[in-house]
């Protein structure tokens, strides 16, 4: 076990190791690791002066940029605490979590502030907006807005607020598919474990430069940047994911490893050859994400070069990784890493009876070492309860484990499908259309039955130049699923709702449902016959 540690504490060995080295990358704008420092050290004062104090909740809602970073550390070192914000939200979503975080204070893009300034009235605890860049109407508001410079102006004293690493450091929010999102109250040592973690089975050396599109006010990219400092390596952040930009970023950075995930990584293995990707040849050693087939690795490597590729492991905001492989070590097609001893994961039953190799069921987990995974959900006592029942923190993800302990996800348990008595995962039923020449994106989900529990549904979307039709790809998917899983509806959309990691908004499409333009094979003459 690595002994437990605080975000200021990393930051404070980095600049005292690698204090002169580059340690971020922003679209070709540098900071050393000195820099970060003093910058962050700036933003706290200037923060401080505002009136932000050790327990007080930040909320941003900034695109990928130095500032987040800055943000964080400022953040650690006041003993406040974090709320990074999907970008996305507006409205009620917005409302609600800054009103449930009871943030004090906001720092946004200037470009953002007009959907702050529209639901002040339902965020009394919020009295002040810092703000990023110019523009977006702030006049007639009740909030103090303040320019980000006038707190990057503020003098470089160390702030000296010592954190506890069992300490509250971050509050991230969940989608919310099936409810208000609720925030995850992440300590300092579950933010810095996490990262090193990530890092290090990713393969992350010191002299390494790490790239990925993914937003930082998710786990996953705030994980890996925080596991970097404390390796000393380089973090090279792109402001969002562009496939035209994809390999002249690899190149301008110089990246070694990276983090893609979702359809970017088919998308990127897809796209034709030019200047770039091909004098980027060998320079990816590795590329770590999900969903990644074996024929997936076989592309990447072949392409371009990239000597490791797969999904390292499996986990969620609340616990990150609970399992993890080596991206060197060798895995089953479909594996999402392996039990490693930071946690004791199992897949249980509906009456928490851990379940032998090769059976589905809930996956299960709780910590081997204090302060690795969330502290409970923010201001949810009773939702922290019901998920943590029996002494296991309950996922609420189906899957088994194989002989050798290789998790395969199957589906989320909210996302599982149930048609004619059987269980059909929508996970496999996706990976299957996938094998279509041209499916490019698919996803798999429920919509209510005349009779009885569900009917299945796919939403597709057609490769570009590529035609396709409902009953041609039905009739293809009959030799290649169950006859229970043979969807009953198909729909062709020109794109999938996704949120900033890439996950699809299945509730989304369950609320659109069965539409005039869908296609029904209960009208169309087609008979599955049962074999």
């Amino acid at each position: 076990m690595r002994q437990q540690t605080t975000l200021n504490e990393v930051l404070r060995t980095a600049v005292a190791q690698w204090g002169d080295k580059i340690g971020l990358d922003f679209s070709g704008e540098t900071f050393t690791y000195r820099q970060l420092d003093e910058l962050s050290n700036r933003l706290a004062n200037g923060l401080a002066a505002l009136g932000v104090k050790r327990h007080d909740r930040v909320c941003s809602l900034l695109d990928n940029s130095p500032l987040q970073v800055f943000l964080l550390f400022a953040i650690a070192r006041l003993g406040a605490v974090s709320v990074p914000l999907n970008t996305a939200l507006r409205g009620e979503f917005l409302r609600h979590q800054i009103a449930d975080a009871g943030a004090c204070l906001i720092v946004s893009e200037a470009h953002y502030a007009e959907r702050i300034v529209a639901v002040e009235d339902g965020i009394p605890a919020t009295t002040s907006c810092v703000v990023r860049g110019e523009g977006g109407a702030t006049g007639g508001s009740r909030l103090a807005f303040h320019p980000l410079e006038e707190l990057l102006g503020a003098d470089a004293t160390p702030v000296s607020v010592e954190t506890a690493p069992s300490e509250l450091a971050v509050v991230l929010y969940t989608s919310g598919t099936t409810g208000p999102s609720k925030g995850c109250m992440i300590s300092h040592n579950h933010l810095c474990n996490t990262g090193w973690l990530m890092a290090t089975n990713a393969d992350i050396h010191h002299d390494d430069i790490f790239w990925t599109p993914m937003p930082l006010f998710h786990m996953g990219a705030a994980g890996f940047l925080v596991g970097c400092i404390q390796l000393g390596a380089r973090a090279a952040i792109a402001p969002q994911f562009s496939l035209s930009q994809f390999w002249v970023d690899i190149e301008r950075s110089g990246a070694s490893v990276a983090l893609v995930i979702s359809v970017m990584l088919v998308l990127v293995a897809e796209a034709p050859d030019n200047e770039h990707s091909l004098r980027c040849h060998g320079q990816l050693r590795a590329v770590v994400g999900v969903p990644f087939s074996h024929a997936l690795i076989d592309k990447w490597k072949t392409r371009f070069g990239v000597r490791h590729a797969g999904a390292m492991g499996f986990g969620m905001t609340e616990a990150t990784p609970m399992t993890i492989s080596h991206v060197t070590q060798p895995a089953p097609d479909g594996a999402s890493g392996r039990r490693f001893d930071e946690f004791c994961v199992e897949v249980v039953d509906e009456r928490d009876r851990v379940l032998p190799p090769g059976e589905v069921g809930q996956l299960v987990v709780r910590p081997v070492h204090p302060d690795t995974i969330f502290m409970g959900y923010w201001q949810r006592p009773q939702a922290t309860l019901e998920a943590w029942r029996n002494l296991w923190f309950h996922t609420g993800d189906l899957g088994r484990f194989d002989a050798e302990g290789f998790f395969h996800f199957v589906d989320r348990a909210k996302d599982s499908l149930r048609r004619g008595g059987e269980n059909i995962s929508s996970h496999e039923m996706e990976m299957t259309f996938r094998a279509h020449p041209a499916v490019a994106d698919v996803a798999a989900h429920a919509v209510p039955s005349e009779k009885s529990e569900d009917e299945v549904m796919i939403s597709v979307v057609r490769r570009e130049g590529m035609a396709l039709e409902a009953e041609e790809l039905c009739l293809w998917s009959i030799e290649r699923l169950p006859f229970f899983a043979v969807p009953r509806f198909i729909a062709f959309v020109p794109e999938l709702p996704r949120n900033a990691s890439g996950r699809v908004l299945k509730f989304e499409l369950r609320q659109k449902g069965v539409t005039a333009t869908t296609w029904d094979r209960a009208k169309s003459g087609i008979v599955v016959r049962k074999r």
